[in-house]
Formats: C-alpha cells, structure tokens, sequence
C-alpha cells in the first residue's frame, strides 16, 4: 500500500483539477484549503450552475409579478434583488455542503479514480469529523438564507433535501445518476417563481423540467472526463451509458431543455427579448454538441464550464424582457 501523501507540500496540499492560482490558495490560510476544497469554492462552475435556475424562474417570476396586468401580487425590482443575493449565498452554501457530502459518502471512489484521489479526504488532509462539522455549518448558513423566503418556499426547499441526499447514491444503482443530480440542481426552477406567488404553475414546473433536460446533458459531458476510472470502480453514469452515441442524446436533452423553456416563456407571456436570449444559448449549445470529443477529457471540462454562460445568457434575455 502507497503511503498517504504529505500534506505538508505545496503540490499536496492542492486538488488535481482545480485551478491553481485561484483566490482559495492566495487569500486563505493554508489550514482552510481542505475545508474549500470540500466546498468547491476553487470550482465556482458548481455553484454557477445551481444558481441560474434560481435567477431564471426569479426573472420569469419578476416579469408576470410586473405585468400591468397583475393587480395581486406586490412585486419591485428591490424584491428581485434582494431574492437574487439570497438564491446566491443559498446557491453557494447548499452547493458545498452537498459536495462536502458526496465526498463522505465516496471517499473510498474517490481515491480509486485519478482525478479525484488528491480531494481532502481520500488524500488524508482532514478527518471524517472535521468535514461532517463543516457540512452542518453549510447546511445551516442555507437554512439562514431559506427561512428569508414565505413559507410555501420554506416548505419547497425542505422537500429537495431528500434528493439532495441520495444523489451520491444513485451511481450506484443507476444509470442516470445525471437524471438525479438534474433533479437537485434544477430546484431553483421551482423556488424562484415560489419566492414571489407562494405556490407553484406550470411555468416553473416546464421550467424546472426543461432544467433537467440541461442539467442532464452538461454532466453527461462532465462524465466523459472519469469514464475509464468510473469503469474499473463500478461506477455508473450516463457517459458510459451513451457511449459513442452521446451526441445523438445530447441533441435529445438540450433539444427538450429549450422547448421547455420556450413553453413557459409563452405561457408568462414575456418579452421578445427573453426569447432573443433563449435562441443565442441555443446557439452555444448546438456548438458544444457539434465540436466535442468524448475521448478528450480537458475538452470536455471546458464545455461543461461553458454552460455558465448558457445560463446567463437565458438571464440577461428574461431580465433585458422585464425592462421591455
């Protein structure tokens, strides 16, 4: 057996696919990097991610809220800012304190795969105790930013504590793990829209489906990067379920992702502008499917990023929409 690697180096005390020269390693104390890395806070794509489903169904939300039409519901873009910042920080803290539980829960997968053998707990740089006292403290800084919201939303984002816990799970008894992780990080679909109505419609609910959809095909690619580790391990994902037929899929997912959204545009009646918006992130992703290649694993770690501008794009045509 291979001796533990010396926490004590500069090379050892970093992940192996995380940037090196990111604020985590130059502003914290070298004592604080594993509980960062635990939260992903070198990897911000994470959070990113969890985050523009919330700002989407926010924005949908502002623009009916807005409507002159609308004589039930008091809405003013302060209550969208101040939802914003909350769905940020929730974004932020929920997101680690999930990660930080994926890694207790595959710690042992972990230090069988290359790319994830240097994480704090394969690697040894913090105890099984410390890390579960810090996922308390995530999970309470998001209970913080969840009790901020009416009730219906309390009660809403409770509800997504199960799948929350058992995504780490479902690689191994499915499949579709992808499918499950899409069901957490699509949530925000749903919030968003709850936030402002205290109750849900079939915007957010085609919203959050078409998020899956998204949510699906951009860890499809993600996936790509471990499949030759996830194979020796026992490991299932969609990428070895797809194969060489991946692209066909992705075609399949992104294709309902922007009829989905598209649907819930005409059933709020937005504006053109948020159209515009959900027609050049289509774009981006027609090009994601038409340039990659499977077998290139820092490849498919840049479109995977490239979602993060996907998701702000549809934003900034729902709120340039609200200013119409």
């Amino acid at each position: 057996m291979s001796a533990a690697p010396d926490p004590t180096t500069e090379h050892n005390a970093r992940v192996a696919d995380a940037p090196s020269g990111n604020w985590v390693y130059r502003v914290l104390p070298r004592a604080l990097w594993p509980h960062a890395q635990l939260a992903r806070w070198d990897r911000p794509i994470g959070w990113q991610l969890l985050m523009w489903p919330c700002f989407w169904s926010a924005a949908l939300a502002a623009n009916v809220a807005s409507s002159p039409t609308n004589v039930d519901t008091v809405w003013s873009p302060a209550l969208t800012l101040w939802h914003l910042f909350l769905f940020m920080t929730g974004a932020i803290a929920m997101r680690g304190a999930g990660c930080t539980w994926n890694d207790l829960v595959d710690h042992k997968i972990d230090a069988k795969v290359a790319r994830t053998r240097s994480r704090p707990l394969p690697s040894r740089r913090i105890s099984r105790e410390a890390a579960s006292a810090f996922l308390i403290v995530q999970a309470l800084v998001g209970l913080v930013v969840l009790l901020q919201f009416n009730w219906f939303s309390i009660l809403l984002g409770i509800a997504s504590l199960s799948i929350v816990v058992i995504y780490p799970f479902a690689k191994r008894f499915t499949d579709w793990p992808q499918f499950f992780l899409g069901l957490a990080f699509s949530w925000g679909a749903l919030m968003g829209w709850a936030a402002v109505f205290g109750e849900l419609a079939w915007p957010p609910v085609l919203l959050y489906a078409g998020a899956i959809a998204w949510t699906i095909g951009y860890d499809t690619i993600y996936a790509h990067q471990d499949k030759e580790d996830d194979a020796l391990v026992g490991v299932r994902s969609t990428a070895r379920l797809f194969g060489e037929n991946t692209k066909p899929w992705l075609v399949a997912f992104y294709g309902i992702f922007a009829a989905l959204a598209a649907a819930s545009f005409v059933l709020t009646s937005v504006a053109w502008p948020a159209y515009a918006g959900l027609a050049v992130a289509v774009i981006l992703l027609i090009w994601q499917i038409r340039v990659i290649d499977i077998d290139d694993a820092d490849q498919c770690l840049k479109l995977f990023k490239a979602n993060s501008r996907v998701g702000l794009i549809v934003f900034a045509g729902l709120i340039a929409a609200l200013l119409v």
